[in-house]
């Protein structure tokens, strides 16, 4: 690669890997649309793998309580294993923005919602049969856009959990997918040992982002938090549909 090249490419991983450490999400929707500048969605996700394992694994260690979420979320990352492999390929054959756009828009209603302190709660009766449903339009969107945010990060706010609480069960939903989409780039091509190689070479700036926006998280209050969590999804949203009218 051409030094500048890499310095734009380290420089997003940086910017990816804040938002992440501040909100518990952002590095694949800024990740994916900044290098989609130089490159297609396919290949920017295969070059993501890595970071994204690390940082979400990171995200999900450093939580309250791992096996609680677990026993709670399991059929809803089921759902999204089986939705990621069900879409498989859609993401190559992606070449009108159309799944960007209206994942953008989504983002930016919700946000919007979320900014005017709307409430949505999931009640404990449907969650057991609406998470595998969440799971698996969450794997069909991230197998389409390469982005895991919709719909797991409404679901996972609407549970009521507090801030430390949902920033490990983003971790977790978004380590599953990212996973399970690995797996299909590695059968469609688009992640071999040398891109792995580039991938794990981005993992320093994305950490070395996401330990200072951690930092900053842990000195905020929650309603702080609430408002940065939702006004950072709206940002990700305007821009996702930037990117997708480009």
């Amino acid at each position: 690669m051409e030094p500048h090249i890499i310095l734009f490419i380290a420089a997003t991983f940086l910017l990816a890997g804040f938002v992440k450490g501040v909100i518990g999400l952002g590095l694949p929707t800024i990740a994916v649309g900044v290098l989609g500048v130089i490159m297609a969605p396919a290949q920017a996700a295969a070059l993501l793998a890595i970071p994204n394992i690390a940082t979400n694994g990171w995200q999900i260690a450093t939580g309250p309580g791992l096996r609680t979420i677990l026993i709670r979320l399991w059929p809803m990352m089921a759902g999204i294993v089986a939705g990621v492999w069900a879409g498989a390929g859609l993401l190559e054959q992606q070449k009108n923005g159309s799944a960007t756009l209206w994942l953008g828009i989504a983002l930016i209603l919700y946000a919007l919602v979320g900014l005017k302190a709307a409430k949505l709660r999931v009640p404990a009766r449907a969650e057991i049969w609406l998470g595998p449903v969440i799971g698996l339009a969450t794997g069909v969107a991230t197998a389409a856009t390469g982005v895991f945010v919709l719909p797991a990060v409404p679901f996972l706010q609407a549970l009521g959990l507090d801030k430390d609480e949902l920033v490990q069960a983003l971790g977790l939903s978004f380590l599953v997918s990212t996973l399970a989409l690995s797996v299909g780039l590695i059968g469609a091509g688009a992640l071999d040992w040398t891109v792995a190689w580039h991938s794990t070479l981005a993992l320093a700036p994305a950490l070395a982002g996401m330990a200072f926006g951690t930092m900053i998280r842990n000195r905020i209050s929650a309603q702080a938090f609430k408002m940065c969590f939702f006004a950072g999804l709206l940002a990700l949203g305007g821009y996702l549909v930037l990117r997708a009218a480009a």
